[in-house]
C-alpha cells in the first residue's frame, strides 16, 4: 500500500493551488487578509460524472481526494445534503488511534495511523493532529490481566503500546485520582503513545480544499432522493438538485448508510444509534493527553481551547435523533468526577448527539454489491473518525479497481454470510 500513498514532498498542491506557508501568511498581511483564494470552488453539478461519492464528511472527501491524487479520477462529485463536515465529522470526540485487538482491524486503522502522521504536509492544511498519546485505564485485576493479552497481541501487529501501573499513570496523568477507596480504581492501563486528537472540522476542509483543486465538484445541499438502476447496474442518483449520470456511486453517509441502501433495495446489517458527547467551559489547561475507560464507559480530553471533551458509549436505542439526553452524561460526569475530582464543579458548555451505524461485529463495511457500480463505506460505530484517511485510501482503491485491495478485503459484505466476522467489540470495550 505504501506504494500508492500520496506524495509527501514540499511542492504545490497536485492542481496548482498556492501552498499555504508563512510566507503566504505575511504577504496576505498586507491587504488584511482579503485576498485569499477560496477553499473549494462553490460547484453546480454537471449533468455525468465517472464516479459520485454521496456523503461530504471527512470519509466521503478523503475517498474523493484518493481518487483523484491517486487513481486519477477526476471527473467526480461529492454530493452533501447539508453542508460539509456537518454530519458525525464535525459531531465525534476527535480521537485517533490503531491499537486494536484483531489483526484485520490493527492493519486498517495503523494504515490510517500512517496517513495521519503525514496528513498536514499531504494536503499543504494543518489538521492539528497532536500525537498526545491514548491511555486506556483498567480498574479490575481481571481488566489488567486482559490488557496485557491485548497488548502483546497489538505489538504482534507492530503497533506501539506499553502497560503501565497505578503510580506510573500517575506521573503520566498528574490530576487523575488513583486512591484505591473509589468505586473504580485505577489498578492499571495501556498508553498507544502514537495516539491522539486531530481538528475535525480541519480535516474536512483539508480535504475539500486538495480534492477540489484537483477538480473534484463539492455539492452542497444538494439531497440524494434516488438512485437509478438498470436491471443490477447503477447508472445515476436523483437528487433535489436534478439527476446525475454515473456508472458509480460511493456510499459514505454514517449512519443514513440504511436510508440511501434501500432506495437500490438492499438491506445493510445496521444498527444506527445515538451517540453523545459534552465539552464543558474552558480551563487552563490540566490534561495533556487522552484518557478513555472501558468499565465505565467514558472518555476524555482537553481542547485547544480548554473544554474538557467528555463522551460515552452509543445509547441502546435505535434512533437519527441528533440529540442528547439526562441518563448518559450523569453517568458519564459520574465517572469522571470520581477519577478527576478537580472537574466537580465545571459547567457543562454543550450536549450533543451524532448518528453512528454500528455492525454486529462491531467492524465497517467497505464493500461492492450486488449492484454493478454501488460501493458501500459504513459500519464505523464509534471509531469512523480515527479511520477517515484509511478509510478514504483504501474505499478510493475499491471504487477505481472494483475488487478490494489486502486491506479492505475483510470488511465485505460476504463476511455475514461466511462467518468470517471481526468482533471488534473488544477493542475497547465498546466500538470505539
Amino acid at each position: 500500500m505504501a506504494g500508492n500513498q500520496p506524495d509527501r514532498g514540499n511542492r504545490g498542491l497536485p492542481g496548482g493551488k498556492p501552498r499555504y506557508s508563512a510566507f503566504a501568511l505575511a504577504r496576505q498581511s498586507m491587504s488584511y487578509h482579503q485576498d485569499w483564494q477560496r477553499a473549494w470552488r462553490d460547484a453546480e453539478p454537471k449533468a455525468e460524472y465517472d464516479a459520485v461519492i454521496i456523503g461530504g464528511g471527512g470519509h466521503g472527501l478523503a475517498t474523493a481526494y484518493y481518487l483523484a491524487a491517486v487513481h486519477g479520477m477526476t471527473n467526480i462529485a461529492v454530493i452533501e445534503k447539508g453542508w460539509l463536515g456537518g454530519g458525525n465529522t464535525g459531531r465525534n470526540t476527535t480521537i485517533i488511534r490503531s491499537n486494536y485487538l484483531w489483526d484485520e482491524s490493527a492493519a486498517i486503522y495503523e494504515h490510517s495511523m500512517k496517513l495521519w502522521e503525514g496528513m498536514s504536509q499531504d494536503l499543504n492544511f494543518n489538521v492539528m493532529f497532536s500525537q498526545r498519546g491514548v491511555l486506556t485505564i483498567a480498574h479490575s485485576e481481571h481488566e489488567v490481566r486482559e490488557m496485557s493479552r491485548r497488548v502483546h497481541a497489538i505489538r504482534l501487529n507492530g503497533i506501539d503500546s506499553d502497560i503501565l501501573g497505578p503510580d506510573e499513570i500517575k506521573a503520566f496523568v498528574p490530576c487523575i485520582n488513583i486512591d484505591q477507596s473509589i468505586r473504580y480504581p485505577v489498578m492499571g492501563g495501556f498508553l498507544q503513545k502514537r495516539g491522539g486528537t486531530a481538528r475535525h472540522d480541519a480535516v474536512a476542509w483539508g480535504y475539500a480544499r486538495a480534492a477540489d483543486d484537483l477538480g473534484v465538484d463539492i455539492i452542497q445541499k444538494c439531497e440524494v432522493t434516488g438512485l437509478r438502476r438498470q436491471g443490477r447496474k447503477i447508472v445515476g442518483v436523483e437528487t433535489t438538485r436534478g439527476y446525475i449520470k454515473t456508472g458509480k456511486v460511493g456510499c459514505v453517509v454514517a449512519g443514513h448508510s440504511s436510508v440511501v441502501a434501500e432506495m437500490a433495495g438492499i438491506r445493510l446489517p445496521l444498527a444506527s444509534r445515538p451517540l453523545q458527547a459534552l465539552v464543558s467551559e474552558p480551563i487552563k489547561p490540566i490534561l495533556d493527553t487522552v484518557i478513555m475507560s472501558n468499565a465505565v464507559h467514558m472518555y476524555i480530553s482537553q481542547s485547544d481551547k480548554g473544554e474538557m471533551v467528555l463522551g460515552a458509549g452509543v445509547d441502546k436505542y435505535n434512533s437519527y435523533a441528533q440529540r442528547g439526553s439526562f441518563p448518559v452524561p450523569e453517568h458519564m460526569l459520574a465517572a469522571a468526577v470520581e477519577l478527576f475530582p478537580v472537574l466537580s464543579r465545571l459547567r457543562m458548555l454543550r450536549h450533543w448527539g451524532g448518528i453512528v451505524d454500528t455492525c454486529p461485529d462491531a467492524s465497517p463495511i467497505i464493500s461492492k454489491t450486488d449492484i454493478d457500480g454501488l460501493y458501500f463505506d459504513c459500519g464505523w460505530g464509534t471509531g469512523g473518525f480515527k479511520a477517515t484517511p484509511g478509510s478514504g485510501h483504501v474505499f478510493a482503491d475499491l471504487i477505481a479497481n472494483d475488487r478490494p485491495n489486502k486491506i479492505a478485503a475483510p470488511y465485505s459484505l460476504d463476511r455475514f454470510q461466511t462467518g468470517l466476522l471481526i468482533d471488534e467489540h473488544g477493542a475497547a470495550g465498546v466500538a470505539h
